[in-house]
């Protein structure tokens, strides 16, 4: 996790590379153009760098850097990585008025535009139980085997419905730059977890992640963030998941770290216990379109 105090920024244009000093306590947007504009004096013909010229590299997704939002996005992403390490943020800076430099003449290979493109692999088949009994030498032909009857008894049905009914927990709190966030906590889950439709209205990903990626393949580390509940802020590995019903998973990695304590009767009760404080807690019943209750495990 980045410490208070100056840090090292490395920038790459279409033509060169060099680095300036970032300091988070007295850096904003605007020093920031300040700073590389006098870097690219010559590459750039004297104008002062802008909104629309500078990205950044994080998590090997390039973001655009333009606005005061972005920038507070920025601010968080640097503040949650470790310097000079692998998800600390590398800057790009391009006039996109100017022409790309084509060969013979020189092209940055650290410039994203110009690194080559990785090779994807050939999907592989899933294997069927047709193909499986080929490969065994078994025939394909499989008996029918009839699905068992549902026989669970009247009073395990009652049961399972009413405690259903209980409901889940849910508490409100901050994470990275997003305040005021519905969270439920249950440590059922391992992980903290965004849900994908969060994820890109508050650009944890890109609004154009396309299927197979940041999640859709399997489950994807966005990197470490800050949660705030209560008065304490925590920094977790954060993870996407298509679960749609709530923003934010708080799971067992929040709840052992935070110490917190459930009161085995009264659900609404939890208390922080590196603080002492009690966390207002609020239960939640899910039910689908049909008036269904939605089981959340």
């Amino acid at each position: 996790m980045a410490q208070p105090g100056p840090s090292i920024l490395n920038v790459h244009t279409p033509t060169s590379s060099f680095a300036i000093i970032y300091s988070d306590l007295e850096d904003n947007l605007q020093t920031l153009f300040d700073k590389l504009s006098k870097k690219t004096v010559a590459e750039l013909n004297g104008r002062h760098v802008r909104s629309g010229w500078v990205k950044y590299e994080w998590n090997s997704t390039v973001w655009n850097l333009d606005d005061v939002s972005d920038y507070a996005i920025f601010a968080w992403r640097l503040k949650s990585a470790t310097p000079e390490g692998d998800g600390w943020p590398v800057l790009f800076v391009r006039n996109p008025d100017l022409p790309l430099p084509s060969p013979p003449e020189y092209q940055n290979p650290s410039f994203y535009i110009f690194r080559p493109k990785p090779v994807a692999a050939s999907p592989r088949l899933p294997e069927t139980p047709e193909s499986s009994s080929v490969a065994s030498g078994k025939s394909k032909k499989r008996s029918k085997v009839p699905k068992p009857q549902e026989t669970s008894p009247k009073f395990k049905k009652e049961f399972e419905k009413f405690h259903n009914e209980n409901g889940v927990r849910t508490i409100t709190g901050s994470i990275g730059p997003v305040n005021n966030v519905r969270m439920l906590l249950k440590s059922g889950y391992r992980h903290v977890y965004i849900s994908r439709k969060f994820a890109i209205k508050n650009g944890f990903i890109p609004r154009d992640a396309a299927p197979g990626h940041y999640g859709y393949s399997g489950i994807v580390n966005l990197g470490k963030w800050p949660i705030t509940v209560g008065r304490m802020r925590t920094v977790h590995s954060v993870y996407l998941t298509e679960e749609s019903h709530f923003d934010v998973v708080l799971g067992r990695a929040f709840v052992e770290r935070r110490q917190i304590k459930f009161d085995p009767v009264d659900p609404t009760d939890v208390v922080c216990g590196d603080t002492g404080e009690k966390i207002d807690c609020e239960l939640v019943i899910l039910k689908d379109g049909k008036g269904q209750i939605v089981t959340v495990t």
